[in-house]
Formats: structure tokens, sequence, C-alpha cells
């Protein structure tokens, strides 16, 4: 029988929401009855959010905000109430080879980071106020924050930076009650993950298939993923289930990295 969790009467804002794991995960949170809260630059939010309603009927309130302007993300988060659960998703994940010397390859370089990194530690910073003892932080790091892959330094940079972000914070605010843990993805079927794929099949000469195949090779359990597959990790993180569990980084990832 499957574990279900229950939201009801907490807060739950999940960045990055409009679309792939962090519109699964919305889902999710809102199907466990939370009050949510969702964020992204883009406004297609507005209409992840009335999706939302209407599919569960949850309370859920739409963001838009580029989480890498801290004063966009001090005035977006300012207003909010209570915060229960925090998930930092949102993120980007352009090639960044490091042989590239254009000027598009440095900004998408500083993109990256300033998302990824940047962004992260503004709203978790400005969230710190409005949440409470039992409050829980999840971060989505990626496979890739515990390995590495050719052409994606600043991504790698970046998801590394995100499992050390986390470790910090879970010594930091572990006696304020509040854990924070992070989630390692694999190789998820996003509109992210697929837009990398065939930016590089453009770049390569390769057949997109081909990539595919290549990244996942030696996984045990093949093909990849879908997004709802991530979200019973993060509710069960987000739970009371998981009161003891801090600094830790999952992996959900069908076995590709193992070590």
């Amino acid at each position: 029988m499957a574990i279900q969790h229950s939201f009801t009467g907490r807060n739950v804002l999940v960045t990055g929401a409009n679309q792939g794991i962090g519109y699964a995960l919305a889902q999710a949170f809102a199907e466990a009855d939370a009050h949510l809260f969702i964020l992204s630059e883009n406004e297609a939010i507005n209409a992840a959010a009335a999706k939302l309603r209407a599919a569960t009927g949850a309370h859920v309130e739409a963001i838009i905000c580029d989480i890498s302007d801290f004063e966009a993300v001090a005035a977006a988060i300012a207003p909010l109430p209570r915060i229960d659960v925090l998930v930092n998703n949102a993120g980007y994940q352009p090639m960044t080879p490091i042989r590239d010397t254009s000027a598009k390859a440095r900004h998408e370089f500083d993109r990256v980071i300033d998302i990824n990194v940047k962004g992260t530690y503004y709203v978790t910073r400005e969230i710190l106020p409005h949440m409470q003892s039992g409050g829980r932080i999840i971060l989505t790091s990626s496979i890739w924050g515990k390995s590495g892959a050719a052409l994606y330094s600043g991504y790698c940079a970046s998801k590394h930076a995100t499992i050390g972000f986390m470790r910090a914070l879970a010594h930091e605010l572990g006696s304020d009650g509040i854990t924070v843990n992070a989630v390692c993805p694999g190789w998820v079927e996003t509109e992210g993950s697929m837009w990398t794929l065939e930016d590089e099949s453009q770049r390569s000469g390769r057949p997109l298939q081909d990539l595919v195949d290549e990244f996942l090779v030696g996984q045990p359990i093949g093909g990849m993923m879908q997004p709802a597959a991530m979200a019973p990790m993060y509710l069960f993180l987000a739970s009371d289930a998981a009161c003891d569990i801090t600094g830790q980084a999952f992996n959900v990832d069908r076995g590709s990295f193992i070590g």
C-alpha cells in the first residue's frame, strides 16, 4: 500500500513550477491538500495555477518572479504567510563548453549561476522569516551535482553548489527545528531536459536518440523517468515522517549514479 501524506493546513512554496518536475511536485502537494504557492519568472505560471486549481480543487496562488533578481525576490516573498515547506526547484541547464569563448557562452554561464545558486540563496534567505520550527526546505540538485558531464560545467558547478549549500544550512538551521535536504534527479523527460538534448544534437550533428541512449547507458533500470516519479521523495521529505532527516542528498535516478 502506498504511503499517503497529508498537508492539510500547511503552506507550500514550489519554485520553477510552471512545467516539468516543478509542476509535477506542485500537483502532488495540491492533491495532498496543501495551500500552495507556485513561482516562476514565466507568465505561464498563471495558467499552471489555473490548471492545478481546476484539477485538484486546491488553493493555488501564482507568483511571477525572476529569482536571480534579489529585489524582486524580496518583494514577492514579503507578503506571504507562514511557509511550512519550501521546494527550491527552479533551475537552468544550458551547455557551457569551456572552449567556447563567445560572449553568449559567458552570459549562459553567468545566468546558470545566477539562477541555480544565487536564486536559491535569495529565495531561501527571504523565506526564513516566514518559517517556524518544523519547517522543511528541499532543494533540487541533480546526479550531476555528485558527478559531472562534459560541456555542462556551469550546470554541474551549480548543482554541486546546491548540495554544499544544503549541507551548510542543515547545520545552521537544525537548532531552529528546520530540516534541509536535496533530491538529485536522474534523466527525467521534461521540457528542459529535452531542450538540452536537442541543443546538443544540433551542435554535434548527432541524432537525438543516440544522445539519449548514450546518457542512459549503464542505468540499471532503463528509460527516462517521468516528472511525477519525483514527487514521492519530495512529499516524504516534506512530511512529519522525515523529521529526523537533514543534510542528505537523495538520488532518484534509476541507478544511473551509484556511489
